[in-house]
């Protein structure tokens, strides 16, 4: 059974689309408001802090809903090379399906973030910290070494990014097809 989402929940998806699509600088609140249904007197109630915090909750939300759709496919698939092909294949087809519009709200935030974003770039080093963390424990769990896997692991996350990023400004899936096929012989254990 589906879940109405809160009011919350619907400011939260609605700054992750904006981040998505224009980046924190792009948010307007107007905007966000607009598509959430949402007056501004009940964003402050939720988020006091304003488009900072509102911000801050939408990176945290976006790592856990990555982090979980990774767990899944580490649980789900015969190895992890072919849960991580899955895992950026989504990504993959997000930004196709979206007609190279829609990047990763994390990298977003994170180009556009200053040092006065203390809480965002917080969020953020928390999230990829988190995403290494799950990449590293399933590469262990095939046999690379904890040192390794976590190398390996900030190999994929930045490979990652950077792939989407290259894919979303050429309007093109090759940088991630090709970045993904040299991560996978990268991390397979003979």
């Amino acid at each position: 059974m589906n879940k109405t989402p809160t009011t919350r929940d619907r400011l939260v998806h609605a700054m992750i689309h904006t981040l998505q699509h224009k980046g924190l600088h792009g948010a307007g609140l107007n905007e966000i408001l607009a598509q959430a249904q949402a007056p501004k007197g009940v964003m402050y109630h939720h988020f006091p802090g304003g488009k900072s915090e509102l911000a801050v909750a939408a990176i945290e939300s976006t790592v856990s809903w990555l982090c979980h759709k990774l767990d899944q496919y580490v649980e789900r698939e015969p190895d992890v090379g072919s849960a991580l092909r899955l895992w950026i294949t989504r990504a993959m087809e997000g930004l196709y399906g979206s007609q190279f519009e829609r990047g990763c709200p994390l990298a977003a935030v994170a180009l556009e973030s200053t040092a006065a974003d203390v809480e965002i770039r917080r969020a953020l080093a928390a999230g990829f910290a988190a995403l290494r963390g799950r990449i590293a424990a399933a590469l262990e769990q095939i046999g690379h070494a904890p040192a390794q896997a976590a190398g390996l692991a900030a190999l994929i996350v930045s490979a990652y990014e950077g792939a989407l990023l290259q894919s979303r400004v050429a309007q093109d899936t090759a940088p991630m097809v090709q970045t993904t096929e040299t991560l996978l012989s990268l991390i397979r254990k003979e």
